[in-house]
């Protein structure tokens, strides 16, 4: 059995009782580490920053207690340069930082897109741009999802919408790390980070593989090696080539979403994080007022569910596209739509948070333009088809008009050369 210290719970705590108190209060940043912990993550590096400090704090506590390795390194530099090497042995490692501190670990996440190195790294984004503030933001979609660091590669990104599912998908996020042999990414907004609240202690420790690339020294066996240079173009594209192919891969395999409220929705808010919380809120109080409204929730923002999006946009009347930035995460959403319906954005920026009054307000101006739009079609189609019957109308009068002329015509040519008969006779 799990003693209770190994779960996070106060060790005072016998194991029936911890059972019993199945639901435990606590922070995110917390809760993400514990989750991580009892994933079997073998070791840590980090540096502080806000808004992800108590994440560091936790595992500085935690894994020392379990004989795991932890680091507070010197910088995000080092931290993530460490990571390198410690994952390159085929441990499971995680790295955790915030928005400024991420930018600078950029290039080592490239180097281990490049060369394979699987590794868990967590953002727990806060404003900016620069330093900017502590405040919650979701501005670090474009950085997670076009590619971190240099060169043509991507990382699986997972955006939890809530403590217990970011609980749920550290889990996963080893799980696909070391399947693909790639870096992971995890992303939460501050307020997740921040926030605290009532989970359940119910963990998932992954499957452990013996990797056949990793650096566990050389005896006995041809030595290893990890890198991601190759001068030769010829073998570089070859490498490129196949990162690529893993990724179509990933995308095929690894899209996660989930949907609220879908079944009669005409309105669709696509949202992920702490927006999607807002979301739902103003979902039921649009449904109140009339607008069917519906949630479109991506959980990986790379791969993000494109063709599902798509198949969505073919049967209502409008999305609308809830960002704690100035509006990143909506290019993919339009995209995906094709043009198939209109696409509108609301988001705000700095640490603020939209509230569910302001995206219903959002929702109104989109169902209006909409049916706005559809009145103009409606009335251009009535003159479409009014014309089509005066044109027909008129077409119809002209042809009885002329063959009426005709007839007439005839007649007096008729009657023209019956006189001129007459007189001959």
């Amino acid at each position: 059995m799990t003693e209770p210290r190994e779960i996070g719970v106060d060790a005072r705590m016998t194991e029936a009782e911890a059972g019993r108190r199945s639901r435990v209060l606590m922070k995110g940043n917390e809760a993400i580490g514990e989750a991580a912990i009892q994933a079997g993550c073998d070791a840590y590096f980090g540096y502080p920053i806000t808004p992800q400090a108590e994440l560091l704090e936790w595992m500085a506590r935690r894994m020392p207690e379990l004989g795991r390795v932890f680091v507070q390194a010197e910088s995000e530099l080092g931290a993530i340069n460490m990571a390198l090497g410690a994952a390159a042995t085929g441990a499971r490692v995680m790295v955790s930082s915030s928005s400024p501190g991420i930018s600078l670990m950029a290039e080592a996440m490239s180097y281990m897109a490049g060369s394979g190195t699987p590794m868990v790294l967590v953002n727990v984004m806060r404003a900016g741009p620069g330093l900017g503030g502590i405040g919650p933001s979701q501005s670090d979609y474009f950085q997670a999802t076009k590619g971190h660091g240099h060169g043509d590669y991507r990382v699986p990104v997972l955006a939890p919408a809530s403590i217990g599912e970011a609980m749920e998908l550290m889990a996963t996020a080893f799980e696909l790390a070391e399947r693909y042999r790639t870096p992971v990414m995890l992303v939460a907004d501050g307020i997740l980070g921040q926030a605290m609240e009532p989970v359940e202690l119910r963990f998932r420790n992954p499957e452990r593989h013996v990797f056949d690339w990793a650096l566990t020294g050389a005896a006995g066996r041809p030595a290893r090696i990890i890198k991601s240079i190759d001068l030769q173009p010829e073998v570089l594209e070859r490498r490129n080539l196949a990162l690529q192919h893993k990724y179509a891969e990933i995308a095929r395999q690894e899209t996660r979403f989930a949907t609220e409220c879908m079944d009669d929705a005409e309105y669709v808010v696509v949202a992920y994080g702490t927006a999607a919380r807002v979301a739902r809120s103003a979902i039921e109080k649009a449904r109140a007022r009339g607008i069917k409204a519906g949630l479109f929730r991506p959980i990986t923002l790379w791969p993000f569910p494109t063709r599902e999006l798509a198949r969505l946009s073919r049967h209502v009347h409008g999305i609308l596209t809830v960002e704690l930035s100035s509006g990143q995460m909506v290019e993919d959403v339009r995209l995906a739509v094709e043009g198939r319906c209109p696409v509108a954005f609301h988001g705000r920026m700095g640490g603020m948070v939209p509230t569910p009054d302001e995206v219903v307000g959002a929702l109104k101006a989109l169902s209006g333009k909409v049916e706005r739009t559809r009145e103009r079609e409606r009335e251009q189609q009535q003159k479409r088809h009014s014309g089509l019957l005066e044109d027909r109308t008129g077409g119809h009068r002209r042809a009885t008009e002329a063959a009426s002329r005709e007839r007439t015509q005839g007649a007096e040519v008729g009657v023209r050369a019956g006189t001129r008969g007459g007189g001959e006779r």
